[in-house]
């Protein structure tokens, strides 16, 4: 006769060897848990509800708009897909501001970075009264944008501006700063790189402060001079600073607006010129909105405006990435290399003091 033996039953346990049913959480302590996980997403909630209010919603709405025939007046009109884009496109205009918004962004990016180095690297160096220093660099980014291009456009006026007189002091004849397509963007960039330059050198001063002295001192014990020292050691140190820079300088330039709206005062159109030689893409776009009513090809234009960006953002992003993993890899091959250095040595010494050892029991042995 076989016995089935049967899992014990609550009721056969006893009750002191019972697990402890879960105690109940109270509102309080429910609210705390809650507050731990929500609290990370309602910190970041504001930026985000900012940007989809004053970013992506008029980024949605205007893409909107450029499917549409839209007056300024009249409103919306029938629906033409891609036919503004299509009219943009094949538009001599655009592709002629285009090239002027590229070729200004260019003559004011590239010195503007320049000299921001410079002027970081000097203020770098500790000056007497360093913040009198600082402050006189962003003094030109506190003037206001009309008031700089009203400043710079009689700097560059053609009859009687302070250009051409200092010119013609050197035996150079005046200059048609205004109707030259490349003495204008010349024109325009000096007043962008005279407002943005020392901006971007105290954003570069900062992140060059947060190098650390040691490196300077050991390179300049190993024999390294100033300029060695700023291209092998602050260079690669600031580098995602100057990232951001470039970035942030290629998304304003290619936005140019107020210097050459307002660079030419005696043009009553304001359109970039007599013959259209410094008109950039975003005054393209405002023509076609508030000259021509047109509201649809304008959003066009911001839409490949956006592209354009993005399109010199990615390259950016590519080339610095490379620019960063070719650092690595020398700092990599260089760390790898005085490694064997140091191994050979120490395999050297090893090697030496074994000789000398084996000398010596040779020699008392003979003794």
């Amino acid at each position: 006769m076989t016995a089935t033996l049967q899992p014990p039953t609550r009721d056969d346990v006893p009750r002191a060897s019972r697990p402890a049913a879960p105690a109940r959480l109270t509102l309080r302590q429910r609210l705390s848990r809650f507050d731990v996980k929500a609290s990370p997403y309602l910190y970041v909630s504001p930026f985000f509800l900012l940007f989809a209010l004053v970013g992506l919603f008029p980024l949605i709405y205007t893409f909107v708009v450029s499917m549409f025939e839209w007056d300024l007046l009249k409103g919306q009109g029938e629906f033409v897909g891609l036919g503004n884009f299509t009219e943009v496109l094949g538009d001599a205009f655009f592709w002629n501001s285009i090239r002027n918004t590229i070729s200004i962004f260019l003559l004011s990016a590239i010195p503007q970075l320049a000299m921001a180095l410079l002027i970081a690297a000097l203020l770098d160096r500790g000056l007497r009264s360093p913040t009198i220093w600082r402050m006189s660099v962003l003094l030109p980014y506190v003037v206001t944008p009309v008031a700089a291009a009203l400043i710079f456009s009689s700097v560059f006026n053609e009859a009687d501006g302070l250009a051409n007189n200092l010119l013609n002091l050197i035996g150079i004849p005046d200059q048609a700063w205004k109707h030259d397509t490349f003495l204008s963007h010349l024109a325009i960039a000096s007043m962008v790189n005279w407002r943005w330059t020392g901006y971007n050198a105290l954003i570069l001063l900062a992140a060059m402060q947060a190098v650390p002295k040691d490196l300077y001192e050991s390179a300049a014990i190993d024999g390294a001079g100033a300029v060695r020292r700023f291209f092998s050691i602050t260079i690669p140190s600031i580098r995602p600073t100057l990232i951001f820079v470039i970035i942030t300088s290629t998304i304003g330039g290619l936005q140019i607006f107020t210097e050459p709206r307002l660079f030419d005062v005696s043009n009553a159109g304001g359109i970039g010129g007599s013959d259209r030689q410094f008109q950039t893409t975003v005054l393209y776009m405002w023509e076609l909105a508030f000259f021509r009513r047109d509201f649809g090809e304008a959003s066009a234009v911001a839409w490949l405006l956006f592209l354009l960006i993005v399109a010199f953002g990615l390259i950016n992003f590519v080339v610095s990435r490379r620019i960063a993993n070719t650092g690595a890899s020398r700092r990599r091959r260089r760390g790898r290399a005085d490694a064997s250095h140091e191994t050979d040595a120490s395999g050297r010494t090893d090697a030496s003091a074994e000789a000398t050892t084996r000398s010596i029991t040779i020699e008392g042995a003979n003794r």
